[in-house]
C-alpha cells in the first residue's frame, strides 16, 4: 500500500490519495475485517449478514459514491457499555456496517502515511504492537530502578480531542481535498442516543474504526516530546505512564504533561492523575497492578474475570456439566492469556472459588440445600472436574513458567 501511496507524494505531504480509498480491492479487504469483527447494525438496522448477502453490489455502490464524491457518513447509533469492574456506564458508538467499510478502507490509506513516523513507546492499535510489549516495557524500566511513575489519566480522551487542530494535524502529511473532506464528516456525523441527535463539537466516537489511529496522530506530538525531554513514557492509546529513577524527575514530568495537554485543549483527570512510588503505593495499567516488584491482575480485572464465571454456573443452570465446563473454558483460557505473567497465588484462589460455584450446581442436582462445602470436597473432589477437562489457571501458569519462554 505505502508503495502505491508515494506516488502521489510531494516534499512529504500526499496530494493523490481518494483513489486508493474507492480502488475495489481497498474496499474488499476494508470489507472483511468488518465481516470477520461483526458488531451491531447502526442507525440504518443493516447487519453485517443483511450487508454480507449482496456485498459486491453494495461495496460497487460504496466505490461509486466515493468515486463521484457524493457519499455520506450516517448518523452514528449511540449505546451505553457498562465499564468492567464498576457501577458506571461508557458511551459506544456503533456506525452503520458501510460506514465501517470506508472508515476501514480510509483507514488503510492513512495508517501507512503516518504509521513510520509514530513513536517507540506507542503501543495501542498499532501493527506488530500491543498490550504485552507494553506491559513488557514497563517491567524492563521497573527492574532498571525507573520506580517513580507519572500515573496519568486523560479525561474522556475520545471525546474531547479538538477536531480542528485533529485536522490540522492530518493537512500536515496530506493535501489530498476529497480525503481531508471524508475525514471531517466523519468527526461532524451526528449521534443518535434513543431519540435524541445531535453533532459532538469535538471528538472521535469510540467505536468507530478510524478512531484509534486519529487518537494515535495527535497524541504523537506528546509521544515525541517527552522521548525528546529524556522522560520513558510508555502510552497504550489514551493510557500512559511515566517512569522515572528519581522523584524530581517525576515530578517534572508530569508538570510538562500538564503543560503540554493543556495547550492541547485537553484535560488530566484531577485524582486519577498522581504520582507514586512503584515499591510502596503501586499503579495500575493495562489490566494490571505493578506494586513492590510484582503483578497481577487488578480488581476490576479479577472482577470482570468473576461476572463472566458467575453468568456461566448459576446454580439453576440446565445445561449438563459438560457444557458449562467447555464454555467456562473459553473464558478461563482468554483471561489467563492475557494475564498469565501475573505473580503470586491469585489462579489457586481463583481455581478453588471456580471449582466451589460448580460443586453449588451438581449439590443442587443432588437435592442439597445452599453452596458447596465440606464433604463436596471428598464427594467432587478435585480430580473430579480435572477429569472434566475444567482449565485449571494454576496449573497453565505452571506449566508455562516452566517452559523455555515463560
Amino acid at each position: 500500500m505505502l508503495r502505491a501511496l508515494e506516488q502521489g507524494v510531494k516534499g512529504g505531504v500526499w496530494f493523490s490519495l481518494i483513489d486508493k480509498v474507492w480502488d475495489p480491492r481497498n474496499l474488499q479487504a476494508a470489507w472483511r475485517k468488518v465481516q470477520v469483527n461483526g458488531g451491531a447494525a447502526g442507525v440504518d438496522h443493516q447487519s453485517v449478514q443483511e450487508f454480507a448477502r449482496d456485498a459486491e453490489r453494495h461495496l460497487a455502490q460504496l466505490a461509486d459514491h466515493l468515486r463521484q464524491g457524493t457519499y455520506r457518513p450516517q448518523a452514528v447509533r449511540r449505546v451505553w457499555i457498562p465499564k468492567p469492574g464498576s457501577d458506571q456506564e461508557r458511551p459506544l458508538g456503533i456506525p452503520t456496517v458501510r460506514d465501517r467499510v470506508v472508515q476501514g478502507a480510509l483507514r488503510h490509506v492513512l495508517e501507512p502515511i503516518f504509521e513510520r513516523g509514530f513513536a517507540p513507546h506507542s503501543y495501542g492499535f498499532r501493527p506488530g504492537r500491543g498490550c504485552p510489549e507494553a506491559l513488557q516495557r514497563v517491567d524492563q524500566l521497573l527492574e532498571a530502578g525507573y520506580r517513580y511513575v507519572v500515573d496519568a489519566d486523560l479525561q474522556s480522551y475520545f471525546d474531547t480531542i479538538p477536531q480542528d487542530r485533529l485536522l490540522e494535524t492530518v493537512r500536515r502529511k496530506v493535501a489530498d481535498g476529497r480525503v481531508l473532506e471524508l475525514l471531517q464528516a466523519y468527526l461532524e456525523q451526528g449521534v443518535l442516543d434513543g431519540l435524541a441527535r445531535w453533532t459532538p463539537a469535538a471528538g472521535t466516537p469510540q467505536g468507530a474504526v478510524l478512531s484509534p489511529l486519529l487518537a494515535n496522530l495527535y497524541l504523537d506530538a506528546l509521544d515525541h516530546r517527552m522521548a525528546d525531554l529524556g522522560y520513558e513514557m510508555v502510552r497504550y492509546a489514551d493510557d500512559l505512564v511515566i517512569l522515572c529513577p528519581t522523584a524530581e524527575q517525576a515530578q517534572a514530568a508530569l508538570a510538562e504533561l500538564q503543560n503540554w495537554t493543556a495547550q492541547a485543549g485537553l484535560r488530566l483527570h484531577p485524582t486519577k492523575t498522581r504520582l507514586v512510588d512503584a515499591e510502596t503505593e503501586g499503579f495500575e495499567f493495562l489490566g494490571y497492578r505493578f506494586e513492590r516488584g510484582y503483578k497481577f491482575p487488578r480488581d476490576k480485572s479479577l472482577a470482570k474475570l468473576k461476572e463472566a464465571v458467575r453468568s456461566k454456573t448459576r446454580r439453576c443452570e440446565g445445561r449438563s456439566l459438560s457444557c458449562i465446563v467447555n464454555d467456562l473454558n473459553r473464558t478461563l483460557k482468554g483471561w489467563y492469556g492475557y494475564f498469565k505473567d501475573s505473580d503470586g497465588n491469585r489462579f489457586a484462589r481463583l481455581d478453588q472459588w471456580i471449582r466451589t460455584r460448580l460443586r453449588s450446581i451438581l449439590r443442587r442436582r443432588s437435592r442439597r440445600p445452599g453452596p458447596g462445602r465440606g464433604a463436596d470436597h471428598q464427594r467432587w473432589p478435585n480430580a473430579f472436574f480435572t477429569a472434566l477437562g475444567l482449565f485449571s489457571l494454576k496449573a497453565a501458569q505452571a506449566a508455562y513458567r516452566q517452559s523455555p519462554s515463560g
